[in-house]
């Protein structure tokens, strides 16, 4: 049975606004730590990782225009989290940094995933931050506290880098990537817009101690019915530094099985 919720966008609405006033009481009332941007922050002096994602991508036959907007919508995310320090104890929201995005604010109608589609919405886009920051934390020790993935798959793969399953959806404010740093190390995010490409660095106060790999296992196309769907796990290695890399931990981080909205070819499909 379908929620309330669904059968009217007033209905829709009006739970959204109720999540996101209990979200915000329960920020005001959580004893949680939470890192807030420090103007002026100095660089910390080693790398975690370093990676980039292409800004304008083919995606289906979706409006470039909304592709273009979207850049204008990752810079003003950027400036909110650019330089970030996340000392032992603190968490991470990237909703209470980012805020809401709206007009006011200077966003501009970018693409969305929502109500099972692809489609135009102010603030569009900045998903691509917050799947660069969740993967630059899974390569950590960071703790991902609160993550969410898309519950449909919109497009075929074009120049997908990484693993399907693996990034974080956003939507005001309830719909969150949350971090924690449970170590007695302080991380910090890096992040720029550049000309092609969004660039993001996880820096630390000490040298990594670990080499970490993420990856994917059991990728699969199954049809059910009339609808297929994508299922995959993603999986994390961690490995002490050095020539042999001694296993230290093989943990299954998600497992994914979301709707297929586009054509898939029958050989595809198990």
């Amino acid at each position: 049975m379908k929620p309330l919720s669904l059968y009217h966008p007033a209905l829709y609405w009006l739970r959204v606004w109720q999540k996101r006033l209990f979200r915000q009481i329960a920020w005001r009332c959580s004893s949680k730590r939470y890192a807030r941007l420090v103007a002026g922050a100095d660089r910390l002096p080693f790398r975690y990782l370093k990676h980039t994602s292409k800004l304008i991508r083919k995606l289906g036959d979706s409006d470039l225009a909304l592709q273009h907007n979207k850049v204008i919508n990752l810079k003003l995310a950027v400036a909110a989290i650019d330089g970030l320090i996340i000392a032992p104890g603190e968490h991470f929201s990237f909703c209470r940094l980012v805020g809401r995005p709206t007009r006011k604010r200077g966003y501009v109608e970018g693409m969305e995933l929502s109500f099972g589609e692809a489609r135009s919405g102010i603030g569009g886009g900045i998903c691509q931050l917050s799947n660069l920051i969740h993967w630059m934390a899974i390569h950590s020790p960071l703790i991902v506290v609160e993550r969410s993935n898309h519950s449909f798959d919109p497009f075929p793969d074009e120049g997908r880098v990484l693993p399907f399953g693996s990034g974080a959806a956003i939507f005001y404010n309830y719909v969150d990537l949350v971090l924690h740093n449970p170590t007695d190390r302080t991380f910090q995010l890096k992040l720029n817009v550049g000309e092609t490409q969004l660039e993001g660095e996880l820096l630390c106060d000490q040298v990594r101690a670990y080499r970490y790999h993420v990856f994917q296992e059991k990728h699969r196309f199954v049809r059910e019915g009339e609808r297929v769907y994508r299922e995959n796990e993603i999986w994390r290695e961690v490995r002490e530094k050095g020539q042999v890399g001694e296993l230290v931990e093989r943990v299954r981080l998600y497992r994914n099985r979301v709707v297929v909205k586009y054509e898939v070819a029958d050989e595809l499909i198990g």
